[in-house]
Order: structure tokens, then C-alpha cells, then sequence
């Protein structure tokens, strides 16, 4: 009889388990954590419903100078332009007050969206799978369990195609430099690598937010396309500043993922913004 393979990011049950912790943080990163966590509350006082953590901070994979520290932030309200602004200066305060990271990046929302049925199966799962609460009420506890299936596919990485002629405009726009053409890299690779790793989630039945893993998990069901989303899942993290690189997403490996991804699991639920 053959053995069950159990996968990685998930329970006995199959559930997906939320992958960090605050237990996780690496020592080097505590005091970041501490301060960022400090002045939210202090920003945004009452108005905040609760903060999170996530990426490879609290999975304590982060590397000192190296790696962004990434925030969610849950208001009680619909977020207005003063709120991005007051998340963009602290972010940028922080970054440079603590040169360990590499940039500060935070989502902001309100409770009512995360918390939404459209919301459900994309940002909702993201908050109750792969953030960590670090202050107020954790909205985990209003969210469902979920399963690596086609719905959870579908509503999280099922837009590819209504990204790829905003990508195309940002690669004409940006500064014709190795330097400027890096950061583009290194976002493409990243969403590429997550898409291409969602497309094959429900066959693989498990979670992983390591990008080589995910590359490896899609080759197994791809090989045609395998070496591709590997030399993708490097520049994740030692991005390139060639042009034919981008090219190659935009007219070559990104459409193809767009097409497999809608002809397997549909669109993603269009979104009013």
C-alpha cells in the first residue's frame, strides 16, 4: 500500500497552519519589531484594529541587510490618504533608523475588508495564514480554516493576465540601468514563482513560502517549464538587472502562466479597486 505523503503547511486534517510566529523573529530583528510595533499604535492609536507581521521576519529566515520587514495593518475604518501617508513615513523613518533592513513595506486596510466575503479567499486567508499578529485582536479568529484547493488558487493568484500590461508599462518607464531595472526584477520573480507554485498547490496539498520550494513544486508538474521558474525563484532573492530577463516575463513566461493559470482554476473575483 502506498505511504501518504504529508506536505509541508499543513495540519493532520489538511488545513493550512499559519507558517510564523513572533517566537520565530531572529534576535537581530526584535528591536525593529519593537519599534515598528510601537509607533503603529502610536500613528494610529484608537483608529487601529490590529497590526501583523509576515514574510521571512517571522518565519525567522530573515537576513541582516538583506531583508524588508513587512507589515499588514488593520484599521477601523476605510484607510484614507493621510493613512498611507503616516504608513509611508514610518516606514521610511524606520528603515533608516535601523539599517538591518532592507525597506519597510505595509499593506493597509480596513477590518471590514479583510473580514469581507470577496476578501474571503485572498487577503482574509493571507491574514489567518501567513501574518502574525502583533497587536489588537487577532482577525484570524472570524476568518474559516482553509484548504490548498482550486478556490484558494483561484482567489489569490488568478489575475496574472490584469497584471502583465501594468508590468510591461513599468518596465518601459523605468530608467534604462542594471540599477533600475533590479527591483523589477527581483517583484516579477517573486510574483511569477507564487503564481506558478499556487497553480500547482492544489495537486501538491501542502504550503511553502520558500521560493526554491515553490519552484521545485511546480516543476513536478511542469517540467517543460521548470528550469525557467528556478532561474525565477533565484533572482526572488539575487535579482539580475538584464532586459531580456524582464522580457521573457512579459512575453513569454508570464503569459503562458496566465493562460494555464485561467484554463486550471478560472479568474480571480474582480475587485472595485
Amino acid at each position: 500500500m502506498a505511504e501518504t505523503v504529508r506536505r509541508p503547511g499543513v495540519d493532520a486534517q489538511g488545513y493550512l497552519v499559519r507558517e510564523g510566529s513572533l517566537a520565530r523573529v531572529p534576535d537581530a530583528f526584535r528591536p525593529v519589531v519593537a519599534t515598528a510595533r510601537d509607533r503603529l499604535a502610536d500613528a494610529f492609536g484608537a483608529r487601529l484594529h490590529s497590526a501583523y507581521l509576515y514574510g521571512s521576519v517571522p518565519r525567522g529566515t530573515a537576513r541582516v541587510g538583506r531583508s524588508d520587514l513587512d507589515l499588514l495593518v488593520a484599521l477601523g475604518e476605510e484607510p484614507g490618504d493621510a493613512d498611507r501617508e503616516a504608513v509611508r513615513a514610518l516606514g521610511e523613518a524606520v528603515d533608516k533608523e535601523f539599517p538591518l533592513i532592507d525597506g519597510v513595506g505595509t499593506l493597509l486596510y480596513s477590518r471590514d475588508r479583510l473580514l469581507s466575503n470577496l476578501e474571503r479567499y485572498d487577503m482574509g486567508w493571507f491574514v489567518a495564514c501567513l501574518c502574525t499578529p502583533l497587536l489588537g485582536d487577532d482577525l484570524a479568529a472570524s476568518l474559516p480554516r482553509y484548504r490548498p484547493d482550486s478556490l484558494l488558487a483561484r482567489e489569490t493568484n488568478g489575475d496574472l493576465a490584469r497584471w502583465l500590461p501594468r508590468w510591461r508599462e513599468r518596465i518601459e518607464q523605468a530608467e534604462d540601468t542594471e540599477e533600475a531595472r533590479r527591483p523589477l526584477v527581483r517583484f516579477m520573480s517573486r510574483h511569477l514563482v507564487r503564481t506558478g507554485f499556487t497553480l500547482v498547490m492544489p495537486r501538491w496539498q501542502g504550503w511553502t513560502s520558500d521560493l526554491r520550494e515553490m519552484a521545485e513544486a511546480f516543476g513536478t508538474y511542469y517540467p517543460e517549464r521548470a528550469a525557467q521558474l528556478r532561474t525565477a525563484a533565484r533572482y526572488g532573492h539575487e535579482p539580475v538587472g538584464d532586459p531580456d530577463t524582464l522580457r521573457s516575463y512579459v512575453d513569454d513566461l508570464g503569459p503562458w502562466l496566465a493562460g494555464e493559470y485561467t484554463r486550471v482554476h478560472g479568474v480571480k473575483t474582480a475587485r472595485p479597486d
